[in-house]
């Protein structure tokens, strides 16, 4: 996948950078929020966020859950930022298509 593809994803929900604090910027100028942005943006939505290196496989696994404790979602990435990203990306999918009523 790549971080590329994990900020363009995130990039088309309509996430923004105009708060740049907490961001970090990809060799390409783009604007990406760090790992504890993402975290943050994440507990401000109801879930918790965690993100641990899976060594077998030599990849990170992004993990969130409600306020219960109950798993939600969870994406795969070859970085910590990567994978944090784009379950940032899948965050904001998901609210935007219950607040369209879909």
């Amino acid at each position: 996948m790549g971080l590329d593809f994990a900020i363009d994803e995130l990039y088309a929900t309509g996430w923004t950078a105009l708060d740049s604090s907490g961001c970090l910027r990809h060799s390409d100028g783009r604007w990406f929020p760090s790992s504890a942005r993402a975290a943050d943006e994440f507990r401000a939505a109801g879930f918790v966020l965690s993100v641990r290196h899976i060594q077998l496989f030599d990849c990170y696994r992004a993990e969130w859950t409600n306020a219960a404790g109950q798993p939600v979602g969870a994406v795969v990435g070859r970085t910590q930022a990567e994978a944090a990203v784009y379950a940032l990306s899948h965050l904001r999918r998901r609210a935007a298509s219950v607040t369209a009523g879909v």
